[in-house]
């Protein structure tokens, strides 16, 4: 474990086996009903069962969940490439689903947030992929989330996009490794 900029340890995080405390802090954090955690808990289970799936943590001194990010190689045949494969296509951006490391879930509890968290956790999950490059899906408005995946170098590569569940439309954003350090 090492530490990070809020005093948190930042390390290997077994998702599946602690993926309720996780649901926790990403529902504080982006707003989840019960019915949205029951349905992100399968669909967390089912990733970390994928090729090269892993996760990170950022754990309080007591080993509590502050933060954590997850993600894999990207595979065009999984359920998120399908969806933005044809906004991404229509700018010329799909060659971006090949060799991606694609960031599925970032989250920090807001008690933590502004601290560098995010970053620490994006950078180091990023910087032990054998992909030349990153995706993420974040919602299509400016908040800070935006401003620190801007900050380390991802670019829209597609706007307004809507996936089936959600109420807002997201961008998709791409960075080549290693992450711009600040």
């Amino acid at each position: 474990m090492v530490p990070s900029p809020a005093g948190l340890q930042i390390g290997p995080l077994d998702l599946a086996a602690r993926v309720d405390e996780a649901l926790r802090v990403q529902a504080v954090a982006f707003g989840l009903s019960e019915e949205e955690i029951g349905i992100r808990r399968y669909i967390v289970q089912r990733h970390m069962t994928c090729r090269g799936a892993r996760a990170l943590g950022a754990f309080t001194e007591d080993g509590a969940i502050a933060g954590f990010v997850y993600g894999m190689p990207n595979d065009r045949t999984h359920w998120w490439s399908t969806i933005v494969e044809p906004y991404l296509r229509a700018g010329g951006h799909d060659h971006w689903l090949d060799e991606s490391f694609a960031i599925t879930e970032l989250h920090v509890h807001p008690g933590f947030q502004g601290h560098g968290v995010g970053r620490e956790l994006i950078t180091r999950i990023t910087d032990t992929a054998d992909e030349p490059r990153s995706i993420l899906s974040a919602i299509d408005t400016e908040t800070p989330a935006r401003a620190l995946y801007r900050s380390l170098g991802y670019t829209d590569l597609a706007r307004q996009v809507h996936f089936p569940s959600a109420g807002r439309p997201y961008a998709v954003m791409g960075a080549t490794l290693p992450l711009r350090r600040r």
